[in-house]
Parts: C-alpha cells; sequence; structure tokens
C-alpha cells in the first residue's frame, strides 16, 4: 500500500521509487503483485505519467487510511515508551515563514527519531495535500476573508500588511524616497515586477488593486522571490512584497503604503481530527 500511495503521490515509479529510497523493480514488482491480489489494475501506465484507474481511484483512500491507522498505532506504543518516531511530512510556500528553521531544530532535538520531510509549493496546491493526506501539515499565507478549508483546522501565526520595494538611488540622482508612503494608484504607474497567477503574494496584491478599482500591467512576472529582487535592484521595476520578506533585503529602499495595504496572514494548517504525536510535538514549536 505504501508503495501504491507513493506512485500515485510523485506521478510514476521512479519518482516513487527516489522518494522511497530503493530501486524502481522493487516498487514496479510490489504494485503488480498488489494488482494480482486485488484482480485489477491501479493505474494507467504512459510514456510520460501514471495515473489511477478507476480501481486505483476507490483503493488509494482506503489505502491512506490504512496507512495513517498504522502509523497511529506505532506512534501511540512510542509515545507509552517515550519516545516519537516516523515521518513528517511538511509543506511551506517559498520564503513565508522565516521561523521554520528554527521551529524543525528544536524538533530535531527533542524527538530525533522523527524524520522531517520538506516540500515547498503554492499555497493552494499545500492546502489540498494536507487535506488529502499526502502532507501533515502546511504553512501557508492566505486571504484574511477566506473561510477555513473544510477538514482542517487553521491557526494564525501573524497578520502582515505589504510594502513598495524600489532600489536605492544612483549616487547623486537626489533624496532617497526613505519612508514616504505610496498609495496604489502611484504604484499601478511604475513599472511592476510581479509573482506568478496561483502565488499568495500575487492574489493579495491583486485582491488590493480589484478592490481599489485600479488597473495595473506587469512588465515582469517571475516565481521566486530572489529573481523579483534581483531585478529591482537593477532598476528594472518594483515589487510588492510582505513586510517580513521585504526586511531580509536591507540594499532595496522600503516604502509603506498610505491606503490599504495588500495584506496576507500566515497559518499553520493540519487536519481537524486525529492529528497525530508528532504534527501536535511540531505545532508546539511552532511560535
Amino acid at each position: 500500500m505504501e508503495f501504491a500511495v507513493a506512485v500515485a503521490d510523485e506521478g510514476g515509479f521512479s519518482a516513487a521509487a527516489r522518494r522511497l529510497r530503493v530501486v524502481q523493480s522493487a516498487v514496479s514488482g510490489t504494485v503488480k503483485a498488489l494488482e494480482t491480489e486485488l484482480g485489477g489494475k491501479l493505474f494507467h501506465r504512459t510514456t510520460h505519467r501514471v495515473s489511477p484507474t478507476t480501481l486505483g481511484e476507490i483503493f488509494l483512500p482506503a489505502a491512506r487510511d490504512a496507512l495513517k491507522a498504522a502509523q497511529h498505532v506505532g506512534e501511540v506504543v512510542q509515545r507509552a515508551r517515550g519516545q516519537l518516531q516516523g515521518t513528517l511530512r511538511i509543506g511551506v510556500m517559498q520564503g513565508v515563514y522565516a521561523g521554520l528553521d528554527r521551529a524543525l531544530a528544536r524538533m530535531r532535538a527533542t524527538h530525533p527519531a522523527v524524520t522531517l520531510e520538506l516540500r515547498q509549493a503554492a499555497a493552494s496546491e499545500l492546502v489540498q495535500a494536507v487535506r488529502a493526506g499526502r502532507l501533515d501539515l502546511a504553512i501557508v499565507a492566505v486571504d484574511p476573508d477566506q473561510r477555513t478549508p473544510v477538514g482542517l483546522a487553521i491557526r494564525t501565526l501573524r497578520c502582515e500588511e505589504m510594502v513598495l520595494a524600489q532600489a536605492k538611488p544612483e549616487a547623486g540622482a537626489g533624496d532617497a524616497p526613505g519612508l514616504t508612503p505610496v498609495t496604489l494608484g502611484e504604484v499601478a504607474g511604475m513599472q511592476l515586477v510581479e509573482f506568478s497567477p496561483g502565488w499568495a503574494i500575487r492574489g493579495a496584491v491583486d485582491r488590493a488593486f480589484a478592490a481599489a478599482g485600479i488597473v495595473r500591467d506587469a512588465v515582469f512576472e517571475v516565481n521566486d522571490v530572489l529573481t523579483a529582487t534581483d531585478l529591482v535592484r537593477q532598476r528594472l521595476g518594483v515589487c510588492i512584497l510582505p513586510t517580513s520578506i521585504a526586511s531580509r533585503f536591507g540594499d532595496l529602499t522600503i516604502r509603506p503604503f498610505a491606503d490599504p495595504a495588500p495584506d496576507w496572514s500566515i497559518v499553520v494548517a493540519y487536519p481537524d481530527q486525529d492529528a497525530s504525536p508528532a504534527v501536535t510535538a511540531l505545532l508546539a514549536e511552532i511560535q
């Protein structure tokens, strides 16, 4: 069951073998034997992709539940013996939570027998992965007015406004804008470096401009913070960033917004029922 779930999660036998740290033939042989036992194919196999059959769609949720139950049994026994074991699968958005590294370090020191796995992706993908049982918890940014997804518990870590990041002026170019507030209308007239649709930062910025009834055009559209700040540093555009991320780039000029700024909330999302002891332990470390 573990091998079949890994094939479904990773979309292929080779990727599943890498995740499980076994040879591909072991995964293929195990899944084939399982299919023989079940009397039907679990996956459609093509050159580029492996996808579940109708039988696979029925089997995989039950397999996940069974694996979760088996893990829970082991965790209960280990907890009674005073030691947590197992694998904790964590999702996080790029650059979204600066304290995660310290929380993971404390978790590793306190519970060395727990294997920590980290996955980075967009917020919507991570939330769905937690709901589907592919991740144990995720740290993501959400719309402050967004409803809690069904089946998940949400704990807010931080609410923050966004700011405008600009290059510092060249020598002799006059006074720096410093902390002079800027409006969304002014920003709409600048050359913008923005993030791709699906990014939580992009969603917050889109909502702010839509609420203000302002249309703007992006000159550059990127999918990572370092590329965005490199473009800003070279005076190719300006970028709207969360305060916690912008503060990491001391060589840029950071300006607040005069009118209601784009904002977001950083939350940790986890199953609202039957959270494992390992999840509970990590939640205690996340501030």
